[in-house]
């Protein structure tokens, strides 16, 4: 009797760790919150082309943001509270477009998303581009998650895998695929997902 008891709760500590593991709880999230996150991608890459910038919420209450304006000759990095009028002024003031901008950051808050930048990387001597989106969900809080972040990049092209879906650089090769010093895995052709202790 001891032993099947042993034995039960091996059985579900075991499925326990497994629907925690990193693929499922991020697999999960994106299923969950694509609509909102794909949005954000798309309203980030579109307005990035208008005029370059990244954006971030740096507190843990999501409440202060790190705007950084992208200029040929410099970069200017602002810091502003959520609720401050003075982030349209300066959004205005860029020649951004300030509504679109600050509806971009209303859903990054509404999903806990830290950090939104543009990546641009080159395969075989060709430039390519990608969208970094970096996550800090409710459920990354727990005892056993630390500092955690769920790291999701937007390919604009169908990416290739090995027999683990770690990305890689093309199909003949199967070289792995470094982003920002990270090893990614496959959620669909397009999106990759790493967990990291690092946002940016």
């Amino acid at each position: 009797m001891k032993n099947k008891i042993y034995f039960i709760s091996f059985l579900l500590i075991i499925v326990s760790l497994y629907s925690c593991s990193p693929k499922n709880i991020t697999t999960k999230y994106y299923v969950q919150n694509k609509s909102t996150l794909d949005k954000i991608e798309q309203s980030y890459k579109e307005l990035y082309q208008q005029k370059k910038f990244r954006v971030a919420f740096t507190d843990l209450n999501f409440s202060i943001i790190s705007l950084e304006i992208i200029t040929d000759t410099l970069n200017y990095i602002y810091e502003f509270n959520l609720e401050e009028t003075r982030l349209n002024d300066s959004l205005t003031k860029y020649g951004f477009n300030a509504n679109a901008v600050t509806g971009l950051i209303n859903q990054m808050h509404s999903i806990r998303c830290t950090w939104v930048n543009h990546f641009d990387y080159y395969v075989d001597g060709n430039k390519k581009s990608l969208v970094f989106l970096s996550i800090k969900p409710v459920g990354l809080n727990g005892f056993f998650s630390g500092r955690k972040y769920y790291i999701l990049t937007y390919f604009t092209q169908k990416q290739y895998y090995d027999s683990e879906g770690r990305l890689v650089n093309n199909r003949r090769q199967k070289q792995l695929q470094h982003v920002n010093g990270e090893i990614f895995k496959r959620i669909n052709n397009n999106v990759c997902y790493t967990v990291s202790s690092r946002y940016r």
